[in-house]
């Protein structure tokens, strides 16, 4: 064989190594003939199967930029890349990938390692039933089991599967059974051989176009190893202690309140057992948080700024997309801010009844 054949033999081998995963994406995807029962109690099965992959996050939902709320608003609204290995829900790792680094979440057992590349800083902290979200909990697999608690098999059904991350992924859509909900629906796309959700869709009652988006762009149903998972802080840095993780988390151990045991017909969970409230399940949920005057201010400031905004004496109002924010009261007097996906007067009257049924539980205000 000539050099030149010889060249051409190694160039023609390359583009196929490199068009080979492309066309595969490429590829249309070959449906199942499962039903909606039959995916939904596959999915459901999956829950807790290891998976490891490389997850693409989009959001549409352009939060208020307030202190202390600030990395929730870019969670929700803008596109995130991620690492992620699971073995089960108390040992996995989720890497935020960034421009200039990383940003780590390292969960073992009840505690979680947050390692910060950029600025070299790693905090260890327990990890609190009731907290905001985070990176791993918007995961496909995460992501699907909190939108499917309390859906029944009347609450689904088929639609047409996607090529997601290689896979022939079929697909099945989760309406909300409660009136209350924000949701129009959420899509749920499967790997067929695991059962774990793979790409998830999630829309606003009304909306022809998804609010939020998190989907693999690569995808492993085998279990990760534990080197996958392991962390060791550089020569250098040392590991501090977070006795708090963030504002909900501050607030639920300190602050002197008790929400009420319901809000617009939610009952409360029973995690909320202190000072924040987290009531309904699923497609139909709020949160209810007590904030300080500095807090609830400058949050405030930033809700008056947001297309939309509706506000009074009593209370200023937001909603983005499924997504609702409510903080009562005015400057100075502090207020309770609940955020969910519940309807616009859902939010209202929830907002209402934790102004009317809350307590102090010290008896001081």
């Amino acid at each position: 064989m000539t050099p030149l054949r010889r060249w051409a033999v190694v160039v023609a081998g390359t583009l196929l190594l490199v068009a080979a995963p492309i066309a595969l994406h490429l590829l249309p995807a070959a449906d199942s003939d499962a039903s909606a029962t039959e995916l939904l109690a596959q999915v459901r099965g999956a829950e807790g199967h290891p998976w490891s992959g490389y997850v693409e996050t989009d959001g549409a939902l352009q939060l208020p930029d307030a202190d202390r709320f600030s990395d929730v608003g870019a969670l929700f609204g803008e596109r995130t890349t991620m690492r992620a290995w699971w073995q089960d829900e108390r040992h996995w790792r989720v890497d935020q990938l960034l421009l200039a680094g990383e940003t780590d979440l390292v969960h073992d057992g009840g505690t979680t390692l947050r390692w910060d590349y950029e600025h070299l800083d790693a905090s260890l902290s327990r990890d609190p039933e009731i907290r905001l979200p985070r990176t791993a909990d918007l995961v496909p697999p995460v992501l699907a089991e909190r939108l499917l608690r309390g859906l029944g098999e009347q609450d689904v059904e088929r639609i047409p599967a996607e090529r997601v991350a290689g896979l022939s992924a079929p697909g099945l859509r989760l309406s909300p059974s409660s009136a209350l909900s924000s949701i129009d629906h959420a899509d749920v796309w499967v790997d067929p051989g695991s059962g774990v959700p793979v790409k998830v869709e999630v829309y606003a009652d009304g909306a022809d176009s998804a609010a939020f988006t998190s989907q693999f762009r690569d995808f492993s149903a085998h279990r990760p190893s534990d080197d996958a998972l392991s962390f060791e802080a550089p020569a250098g840095v040392h590991v501090g202690f977070d006795d708090v993780l963030d504002i909900a988390d501050a607030a639920n151990q300190y602050a002197p309140v008790r929400p009420p045991a319901t809000v617009a017909g939610l009952p409360k969970a029973d995690s909320s057992d202190r000072a924040v409230g987290v009531y309904g399940s699923g497609m139909t949920q709020v949160i209810a948080i007590p904030l300080r005057d500095r807090e609830a201010d400058a949050l405030r400031d930033q809700l008056v700024l947001t297309a939309g905004v509706d506000r009074s004496p009593e209370r200023t109002q937001v909603s983005v997309g499924p997504l609702g924010v409510v903080l009562t009261g005015g400057d100075g007097d502090g207020g309770w801010l609940l955020a969910g996906t519940l309807t616009r007067a859902a939010l209202l009257r929830a907002a209402d009844d934790v102004q009317a049924g809350f307590v102090f539980v010290d008896g001081d205000r």
